[in-house]
């Protein structure tokens, strides 16, 4: 349904007002009638068209009926299909009559200028921005839904800065720029009508710190883009240039989806009509898109290796040459922490995860940065976050546990369950029995995992086990069949089996972990009696 605006008319003096094309104007011609009219009779210009709501039917004009009786819920609908080469160059005259007939006893009369004004985005999720019929205002999920991405701005193209790039109101490479999505504010028809009328492009209160929007003119030169809306600046007066009808716009996001925030942010652009002085600005067309923030994805161990991390420790040097031996097998590179950056830490899978995040025009990996926070806490800022390689961590004010070290967090490869589709996976995270106690993952974290939507997660009874991570007793593993992947179980019934096997065989008193001089010497009976 177009959108629809009422206008009041005067027999006292001509009024004017603008048409976006696409919409509706209603005129109030039972308002502006003078006492005595009893009928009225209309007629526009050619670029105009006209129609009469009269007992709920509308009649386009021109039509067998010249009058029209002055009936509560008469109405005048009228729309242009063509810009304006003039300001006023279309018009529309409403002439009242009396009982008598004859002579008109008021004439109102309507200047209009037809302009256009679009404010678009990439909603076809096709790489580019275009005109589109599709409702920019929603915003549908899966291959055949619509609605424009945003990326959370998280990577540090400059190697030099300290920060992400979203976190000050400033571009420093164009490769930054390269990251955000653009949004086009298109104004078309003549342009002195912007003098009586103030443009202007906002954002809602509740969505201003979740987004970036930075503007440089007709200028493609760096230091001229400026941070315009976002943050505190809840509204940005746009000047149509003369010689440019479209105004590029390059937006970013500030933080992904998480409690309290969907993720759906609503940019919008407003004609504001200036009346006379000491009256407030009237808004007579608003245009709206919605974006949505793109979640963190998780990868799943079964996608082809880009890069392998591991850590240099103490007494580990064969470990990291076997390491090696396979990325070079595999092709891979392999980047390998040193014990000045890792201070004796060798669980990396427990310090991060890795992930991404895409929309149309970018895709770039993610490290996802748990709140364990022992001797790599530094790494992942310090070595991983870089050029379109971005970077998110959540804490745990309330102290973290072994759970909500990342060796707890898997995902699995696509599943359909019960007829759903996962076509990104499920995440499984470890946890307790609910109300029986124990431990559990940091809210924070469980929370920003579940509002990513898109793998929701799965808990999993792993407070059993003394470190406590789903990855101690599965992993998945690719295959040429069926799924393409197989999950691999730990059973701890087949261990004990096994156990008891030994001790029969007479290796009870063999002892176990000798080698670990931080472990206490633990015995077959005595694991396999505690079973």
């Amino acid at each position: 349904m177009a959108q629809q605006r009422r206008v009041q008319l005067s027999t006292q003096r001509p009024t004017s007002t603008v048409c976006v094309l696409g919409t509706e104007l209603s005129l109030d011609v039972c308002g502006s009638a003078p006492k005595d009219a009893v009928t009225f009779h209309v007629q526009g210009t050619p670029g105009v068209k006209v129609y009469v709501v009269h007992d709920t039917q509308s009649v386009k004009l021109p039509s067998s009926v010249s009058r029209w009786p002055l009936a509560a819920g008469a109405e005048v609908l009228l729309s242009m299909d063509a810009l304006s080469k003039d300001v006023g160059d279309e018009k529309v005259r409403i002439s009242y009559f009396g009982e008598a007939g004859g002579v008109p006893v008021g004439r109102a009369m309507l200047y209009l200028t037809c302009v256009e004004i679009s404010l678009d985005a990439d909603t076809t999720r096709g790489g580019t921005v275009s005109r589109t019929l599709l409702d920019k205002a929603t915003w549908t999920w899966g291959p055949d839904g619509h609605g424009a991405i945003l990326l959370v701005n998280c990577d540090r193209d400059d190697p030099t800065a300290k920060m992400l790039d979203n976190s000050d109101a400033a571009i420093h490479s164009y490769d930054d720029l390269k990251d955000m999505s653009q949004m086009v504010l298109r104004t078309r028809g003549p342009r002195t009508i912007f003098t009586g009328h103030r443009l202007i492009l906002h954002v809602d209160y509740s969505d201003a710190d979740k987004v970036g929007v930075f503007y440089g003119g007709n200028s493609v030169a760096l230091e001229e883009y400026k941070h315009v809306l976002g943050g505190s600046k809840l509204a940005y007066t746009i000047k149509p240039s003369r010689h440019q009808e479209e105004s590029i716009f390059y937006v970013e996001g500030l933080t992904f989806p998480d409690v309290g925030f969907s993720g759906l942010v609503a940019f919008h652009v407003t004609l504001l009509e200036s009346p006379e002085k000491g009256l407030l600005e009237t808004p007579i067309f608003t245009d709206t898109v919605v974006f949505r923030v793109a979640p963190w994805i998780m990868t799943p161990n079964t996608a082809a290796p880009l890069e392998v991390f591991v850590c240099s420790v103490d007494n580990n040097e064969d470990f990291v040459a076997a390491v090696g031996a396979v990325a070079e097998k595999a092709k891979c590179p392999l980047t390998v922490c040193p014990p000045l950056e890792n201070r004796q830490d060798r669980w990396i899978q427990d310090e991060v995860e890795f992930g991404y995040v895409q929309a149309p025009h970018k895709t770039f990996p993610v490290v996802f940065d748990s709140p364990r926070d022992r001797g790599l806490k530094d790494f992942p800022v310090k070595s991983i976050l870089g050029p379109d390689f971005g970077y998110v961590a959540r804490q745990a004010p309330e102290g973290s546990s072994s759970l909500d070290s990342f060796g707890n967090l898997e995902v699995s490869p696509p599943v359909t369950v019960q007829g759903k589709e996962y076509p990104l996976g499920r995440i499984l995270i470890g946890s307790s029995f609910p109300r029986l106690g124990g431990r559990r993952m940091a809210k924070a974290v469980k929370d920003f995992l579940t509002a990513q939507k898109v793998q929701a997660p799965v808990e999993l009874f792993s407070d059993w086990l003394a470190v406590g991570h789903v990855d101690e007793f599965l992993s998945f593993v690719p295959a040429p069949d069926r799924k393409g992947f197989r999950l691999l179980l730990a059973s701890p019934s087949a261990c004990y089996q096994l156990l008891k096997e030994k001790q029969e065989e007479g290796f009870g008193e063999a002892a176990m972990f000798h080698e670990l001089h931080q472990l206490e010497q633990g015995h077959p009976e005595a694991v396999a009696g505690s079973g």
